[in-house]
């Protein structure tokens, strides 16, 4: 028998005050304390920004060959993250799995905010942003136009619709929501902005078909972005004739490794986020249960391909690759090897036991490895390949900076500041998706008398 999605039989109006009440409360102490710890890693990212923007790359550890490193690494990583936030908001509502209801409101503000952090690495990476220009589709000062035939200007068409889809579908869903909180704001400020965010919302029946419509034809666009925005990003590699590079399966095997490592994020916010704010009953072990197989099967893909990958270099009789995969696993590189083998080869394994994927820490555990092992998992593809080309007189050993760390560890500042400020001001569940699949939704509910009508509205 299916566990409930939403446990402890709650009703409409006990669904509008649990949600509601954490925007509505006092703000914990527990938050400012985390948000002061984030907002200065922030902070700090901002100050390295400054200093590489009056200075130039030459603060980072790149050098010659290895002319991408953390900054590429990190781009590709931040738009894998915000790969599972259009699975589970487009893709799953399409296959109607109504187990998406609870997790994906903020699994979309995580796409948005993972965006975000991943469009700051593209404006920076050559140091002087304010040539960014170049990769627009515009004609420059000389009247020629960009390659459209390049990658990178791919890059910048699919990543920008990417985040406009995702936001709009974002917004879209918050609406009706935004109403509840514009009728349940208590100062005349709040009236006015969650009057103004929730457009003029009142929960007709014209108002809900045309909602539908819209969110159905948002979700229908969105899809085939989660399959085209990491197959572009992936191309820029492809495309190459750098050994470790030059590969046609880079496209499906970078969105299996987006979803994979989206999802794992998703998790991590997801345990912290419902223990917080006690939330075990909207926000299930059977909600997490559904994840852990989702990565689970996309860690196989995963593992596959990079069992394909050490396979063909083999096969193919290039000596050139053989020796790139070889190095990549027994050279100077192999501890950052060994660190991605692990953590996205060994460590999904755990969730083919049901016990495992039933337990809290075990889950928040290995969503923190996984995305580690995704992490080093660019930067294996990315800085090993670069290191040792065709030209042995060229080779050298990269070594990152303290700028190089520091503005990492500020990306993860400012992704994090930005999801801390969205759980205060905007709800983190959508509360009419959960009470569309309780069952008072249905107007054959059952209670102890026999047949019982709700008259209660979804919305209210």
């Amino acid at each position: 028998m299916d566990q409930p999605l939403i446990r402890g039989n709650p009703g409409f109006h006990e669904v509008t005050e649990t949600i509601s009440r954490v925007v509505e409360i006092k703000t914990p102490r527990a938050w400012y304390i985390l948000i002061s710890f984030t907002g200065l890693i922030a902070l700090l990212f901002v100050a390295f920004l400054i200093h590489l923007f009056f200075t130039g790359i030459g603060i980072w550890g790149n050098q010659v060959p290895v002319g991408w490193a953390f900054d590429i690494t990190n781009f590709v990583f931040w738009v894998g993250i915000g790969h599972a936030g259009t699975l589970i908001s487009a893709v799953l509502f399409l296959l109607r799995q109504r187990w998406r209801t609870s997790i994906n409101r903020f699994a979309e503000a995580m796409t948005i905010f993972a965006i975000i952090s991943a469009g700051i690495w593209p404006a920076i990476h050559v140091g002087r942003p304010w040539y960014l220009f170049y990769v627009f589709p515009l004609p420059n000062q000389m009247n020629i136009w960009p390659d459209f035939r390049s990658p990178l200007l791919w890059d910048f068409f699919a990543v920008g619709t990417y985040f406009t889809c995702s936001l709009l579908f974002w917004y879209l869903g918050m609406v009706p929501d935004l109403a509840t909180f514009r009728y349940r704001a208590k100062t005349k400020l709040k009236k006015i902005i969650y009057g103004a965010l929730s457009l003029g919302w009142r929960g007709g029946n014209r108002q809900w078909r045309h909602y539908e419509v819209a969110y159905l034809l948002l979700a229908g666009i969105s899809t085939p972005l989660v399959l085209s925005v990491h197959s572009v990003v992936s191309t820029d590699f492809a495309v190459s004739v750098l050994p470790g590079w030059h590969s046609t399966i880079f496209p499906p095997y970078f969105v299996a490794g987006a979803i994979f490592s989206g999802f794992a994020m998703v998790m991590t916010l997801a345990i912290i986020a419902r223990k917080a704010f006690a939330l075990e009953n909207y926000i299930t072990i059977d909600h997490f249960d559904k994840m852990c197989k989702i990565i689970l099967a996309t860690g196989l893909i995963v593992s596959y391909s990079y069992i394909v990958e050490m396979f063909m270099s083999w096969y193919s009789g290039n000596i050139y690759e053989r020796f790139t995969f070889m190095n990549r696993a027994f050279g100077p590189y192999a501890w950052a090897f060994w660190i991605m083998i692990s953590c996205n080869v060994f460590v999904p394994q755990i969730f083919w036991f049901k016990k495992a994927r039933n337990t809290i820490w075990v889950l928040f555990v290995a969503s923190i490895l996984i995305n580690i092992g995704m992490w080093f998992e660019r930067f294996v593809i990315i800085v090993t390949s670069l290191a040792h080309d065709f030209l042995p007189s060229s080779w050298h050993y990269y070594k990152p900076t303290i700028f190089d760390i520091g503005m990492l560890v500020g990306s993860f500042g400012v992704f994090l500041t930005l999801f801390l400020l969205f759980l205060r001001v905007l709800p983190m569940i959508a509360m009419s998706e959960v009470k569309a699949i309780l069952p008072q939704a249905s107007t054959h509910h059952l209670d102890s008398g026999g047949i019982k009508f709700e008259t209660e509205k979804i919305a209210g």
